[in-house]
């Protein structure tokens, strides 16, 4: 009974891990990949061109990131990668709306 009193009276809400990901891939695939974060809720920082390839830099939940790497591999007949580390926690959004 104390703990329910406890959460109506603070007010807790949903936090969710917030990952920063770099994806490099060849030039002609830097659309799908943009595109493919974009329907991810991703929020793209930067885009740097390296050559042949480029580096995409996103912030985007990790529960959106199931399955990227499949997708990713698809999307560039095998030839993307990415790295994602922890960058932060927030609030998680308001299904109820």
């Amino acid at each position: 009974m104390a703990f329910r009193e406890g959460c109506q009276k603070g007010r807790p809400v949903l936090l969710e891990p917030i990952m920063k990901t770099e994806v490099v891939v060849p030039e002609e695939f830097v659309g799908e990949v943009i595109g493919d974060l974009g329907s991810r809720k991703a929020r793209i920082e930067q885009i740097q061109a390296r050559g042949k390839v480029s580096m995409v830099e996103a912030f985007v939940s990790l529960k959106e990131m199931f399955g990227y790497s499949t997708d990713l591999r698809s999307l560039t007949q095998g030839r993307g990668t990415f790295t994602m580390q922890f960058h932060r926690f927030d609030w998680m959004a308001d299904k109820k709306k």
